[in-house]
């Protein structure tokens, strides 16, 4: 079984330019719309109620925020570090349009330009699937992750939907995971999937 067994708030960034610099070369982004439940996820992830900040106002947080984590095999006791990077939510209208403007600019450089990157995480609402701004973010991503970063995408509040419901929505996107952060569903699998991912990654470095 693996765990997150450590993860703490290492520095908030505006934009990439003032990004650490970090010797792991494994950033795991998550990123969604505003008040999808992310925050609560990367609590629910690392088992740390207050590590991500949860805002009241959608559309509030406007800085990159980084924190670092350790996963622990328990099987083989081996440790993995890594930095799971909070990025703003998008698509939040009530912002001025030159803030907005900004703001996308920061979050399209950092996801174009960050080599760090190793897994996106583009989290959707599971009631709410088919939202424009949802299908722009999976397209620009396909179309910008380069070759060797893997794009994950995952449900959130799936204990909002009954099973006709969900079943419905896993034929529609049969490699989407499904999450409820409330209910802690699905976490042991994401975290699995997110260290396999680094684990293998670190292998190839080490190869080449």
């Amino acid at each position: 079984m693996v765990e997150i067994v450590d993860a703490k708030f290492v520095t908030s960034a505006p934009n990439i330019n003032m990004a650490p610099e970090t010797l792991e070369q494994n950033e795991v982004v998550f990123m969604a719309r505003s008040n999808v439940g992310k925050s609560s996820l990367l609590n629910a992830l690392t088992n740390h109620k207050g590590l991500a900040k949860v805002s009241s106002t959608p559309g509030k947080t406007r800085l990159i925020n980084y924190f670092d984590v350790t996963f622990l095999d328990r099987e083989s006791s081996e440790k993995l570090c890594a930095k799971f990077v909070d990025l703003p939510g998008f698509g939040y209208a009530k912002v001025s349009k030159s803030i907005k403007s900004d703001w996308e600019k920061n979050l399209t450089d950092y996801i174009s330009q960050r080599e760090q990157i190793k897994i996106f995480i583009h989290l959707i609402d599971c009631r709410h699937p088919h939202l424009e701004i949802d299908t722009s973010v999976s397209q620009f991503l396909f179309e910008n992750a380069k070759e060797d970063q893997y794009i994950l995408q995952i449900f959130t509040k799936i204990d909002k939907l009954n099973q006709k419901e969900q079943n419905a929505l896993t034929k529609q996107f049969p490699e989407a995971l499904m999450v409820s952060s409330s209910k802690k569903r699905g976490m042991h699998k994401i975290i699995k999937i997110i260290y396999d991912i680094l684990k293998q990654k670190d292998e190839e470095e080490r190869d080449e």
